[in-house]
């Protein structure tokens, strides 16, 4: 059943990208009150703690060198540097902002996969990469500080860079899946990121005045059993229903699940210049994607697309008002 494996894929990979989405909010919250490093070594800590109920039937598994190489590949790929660049990121820029930085994952998947495994860049994902490139960097240089976002440029940037960790993870797994379950390897992510992370939680307990606060460990355990367990094992699972490369455009929900979380709980919002940013990145995304028959197809794809990520940005940044432009 093809057509039943692949509805299920995406069924669980959209499913994936809401959970990965609120993981912007949950770390907002759970860094208020505990260091960003802290944060991510109880993350996986909590999340290894329910895997060791499954230890057994990872027993079962023989490892080649190779599968050795992968999979600590994978964990130095995600959850290690994604981790520091993500949490560093989210230190300097809004949740809002991170969330569309994401939407660029699938473009840098496209130019990885065609390096290492040569398939054919289009021209059309050039101009649609370039046309988001652009996005970004208006998006970056136009953002406003805050306090909750005090460098949006240097956190942008560094969210940018936890996105080529994550293109690195999602190539790694695709390799895996064929030999190893989406819970094994969840659960070798979490327990390699326990102990990387180890090391840095002792040094921020010995510099940091660390609170622990009924919503900072709350947020904790929705990070390490919510977003970390179900989160990545639904994304690792759904690999198995359907190709990388297809999974990796799934990425393009988070901004729009994060844009609308952190709208509900954190009350953020976009200036007027930074929504027609999100809307040139998350269009160039898009345009990077779409199957193109006819010359008038294309300037009603790239015109409706654009208006459609405007509209949306806009309206969950200024609430009804915004509604107005639906």
């Amino acid at each position: 059943m093809p057509k039943l494996s692949s509805f299920i894929g995406i069924f669980l990979l959209v499913f994936a990208m809401l959970i990965w989405g609120s993981s912007f909010v949950a770390l907002k919250f759970a860094m208020k009150d505990l260091g960003e490093y802290t944060v991510i070594f109880f993350r996986m800590l909590i999340a290894s703690l329910c895997f060791i109920y499954f230890i057994k039937d990872f027993s079962k598994y023989e490892f080649t060198k190779k599968d050795k190489k992968l999979i600590l590949l994978l964990a130095i790929f995600e959850p290690c540097l994604y981790f520091i660049f993500e949490a560093k990121a989210l230190l300097y820029t809004s949740a809002s902002q991170a969330g569309v930085i994401t939407s660029m994952m699938p473009l840098i998947t496209a130019f990885f996969a065609g390096y290492f495994l040569k398939e054919i860049i289009s021209k059309q994902l050039l101009l649609g990469s370039l046309l988001a490139m652009v996005g970004v960097i208006w998006l970056s240089v136009n953002a406003s500080a805050s306090s909750s976002a005090p460098d949006p440029l240097l956190g942008n940037f560094l969210e940018f860079c936890a996105m080529v960790c994550g293109t690195g993870y999602t190539i790694v797994t695709r390799y895996l899946v064929d030999k190893f379950s989406p819970l094994f390897i969840t659960a070798m992510q979490a327990f390699i990121g326990a102990v990387f992370f180890f090391p840095f939680f002792i040094y921020e307990l010995n510099v940091k005045a660390l609170n622990f606060t009924f919503e900072g460990v709350a947020s904790l355990f929705y990070l390490g059993v919510v977003v970390t367990l179900c989160g990545y094992g639904l994304y690792n699972f759904a690999l198995t229903k359907i190709e990388a490369s297809k999974a990796a455009m799934f990425i393009n929900l988070i901004p729009i699940f994060t844009l609308i979380l952190a709208f509900l709980f954190l009350g953020e919002k976009l200036s007027f210049q930074e929504l027609i940013a999100c809307a040139v990145i998350l269009s160039g995304v898009v345009f990077s994607q779409i199957k193109i028959r006819r010359k008038k197809e294309l300037k009603f794809d790239i015109s409706g697309s654009f208006y459609f990520c405007f509209c949306f940005c806009y309206s969950f940044s200024y609430g009804k008002r915004g509604f107005a432009y639906f």
